[in-house]
């Protein structure tokens, strides 16, 4: 490889030279360019927009790649320009646990029967998370990158370009400065008389006294060069002049391609808004896929609740309980807009009061929402006789279905979804369950099916 050594040399020149300037500029004691303050304005504005860019950039890659290792993996394959490997995800890792477990614990058991369903659930959510990877990338994470990559990078580039003419253009006004200082004192200097006394003079010419000049209002000898360094100097501020006037146009024209650049930040703002409009269409999306999977997760495990002989949900611990299921009923009806009144709260008293020791109004404040699991009554009751049944003076309330539910046998009710139904609760009935009348059906119906109105 070849060296040119003179560019070297003044490569390395023109860096000490502006070390020292900024040095100088640091301690006051240089001359230094200010821009305007719309200009500062945008500079801080372009560094505000790169900094949180990067933040919310890193952000986001964690919060879809949780995996610091996987992370790396990605950025190191990226940066040699290699594909990406395709990597499952957490929920589709974790079907497939569930599934294996199942196959080897039985899928005739109910607990079997339970890990499949969910493996089920798991997988679909897996692959609508891979999907959200997928879209968000794309519509969110790339955008910020390019803006990285490309646009601050020439706005960077600009910006260097943009100081180093402002140095060349202070230092051509210091030049200049200098220059027209040493014209002036060259000036100066040709301006001063030196007198010669006469007794000197007739020293060196004895013999013709006459002929002495006389050197009291005559210049002296080196007037003559101090008219030439005078000339020299004023050369030399002609020629700073000139410098100056091109690092003038130099550094204006730098200036008006920065601000440009600089102005150039609101249009990105507008791309990335719209990138992040589509990033939470996304998300929506995703989350609303989650939700709708949960939701036939839990109607499964409900059906699979009420078949006679499903061991667990008396308390063995194989099915799912009534307090998992209160949890996630909550959640789905309270983003579906319900309104659950404090009077419709679950009591830890007794499950069989004496009728008479009972009002209507006590039986509707003991009203539950806790999800049901159906079809036999607590050991110890006799079941319900629904035609003797007959609805509390007051306590009634309405209730919208959530979705449709088949009846398991003749003492329940068959609901469908969307349909409005009369509901209260009896003293000495399952408290999952509530008593449901529509028109002159009657029958028991799952609280985790309804939505109660006030």
């Amino acid at each position: 490889m070849d060296f040119n050594m003179k560019k070297l040399a003044s490569d390395a020149g023109i860096f000490f030279t502006r070390a020292v300037q900024f040095t100088e500029e640091k301690f006051g004691q240089a001359e230094k360019t200010e821009l305007d303050a719309h200009f500062e304005n945008l500079l801080a504005r372009a560094d505000s927009t790169k900094n949180w860019t990067e933040k919310i950039l890193r952000q986001t890659e964690v919060l879809l790649q949780p995996n610091p290792s996987a992370r790396v993996e990605e950025f190191l394959y990226e940066k040699l320009d290699r594909k990406v490997p395709s990597r499952v995800t957490n929920g589709e890792l974790l079907a497939q646990y569930m599934a294996e477990a199942a196959s080897e614990l039985g899928p005739a058991t109910p607990y079997g029967k339970t890990l499949i369903k969910v493996s089920e659930a798991e997988k679909l959510l897996g692959a609508a998370e891979r999907d959200f990877i997928h879209t968000a990338s794309i519509s969110f994470l790339t955008p910020l990158r390019n803006f990285l990559e490309g646009d601050w990078k020439t706005i960077a580039k600009e910006r260097r370009l943009l100081q180093n003419r402002r140095l060349d253009l202070d230092a051509c006004k210091a030049r200049l400065k200098k220059a027209k200082a040493a014209e002036a004192k060259a000036t100066c200097e040709g301006d001063v008389s030196i007198p010669v006394p006469r007794a000197v003079l007739l020293l060196v010419c004895p013999s013709h006294p006459q002929t002495v000049p006389d050197f009291q209002e005559t210049r002296p000898r080196n007037y003559i060069l101090s008219a030439s360094a005078s000339a020299l100097w004023n050369d030399e501020v002609d020629k700073a002049e000139q410098e100056l006037r091109v690092a003038q146009t130099e550094f204006d024209r730098q200036a008006e391609v920065t601000r440009l650049l600089l102005e150039g930040i609101s249009s990105t703002h507008v791309n990335h808004l719209r990138c992040l409009h589509e990033f939470i269409k996304s998300q929506t999306i995703y989350y609303a896929q989650g939700y709708r999977h949960m939701l036939d997760l839990q109607k499964q495990l409900g059906s699979f609740q009420r078949k006679p002989g499903w061991g667990g949900w008396q308390g063995q611990g194989d099915g799912i309980t009534s307090s998992s299921l209160l949890c996630f009923s909550l959640c789905a009806a309270s983003s579906q807009g319900a309104i659950f009144p404090g009077t419709f709260v679950g009591t830890t008293e007794p499950a069989s009061p004496p009728l008479s020791s009972t009002s209507p109004t006590t039986a509707a404040a003991t009203m539950p929402v806790v999800p049901t699991v159906a079809g036999l009554s607590p050991p110890g009751e006799a079941a319900l006789c629904l035609e003797e049944v007959a609805p509390p003076a007051s306590g009634t309330r309405k209730a919208r279905v959530l979705y449709d539910y088949e009846a398991a046998d003749s003492s329940e009710l068959a609901l469908l979804a969307d349909e409005l139904i009369t509901v209260y609760s009896l003293p000495g009935m399952d408290p999952d369950w509530l008593i449901g009348e529509r028109g002159n059906k009657k029958g028991k119906v799952p609280v985790t099916y309804l939505e109660l109105l006030s």
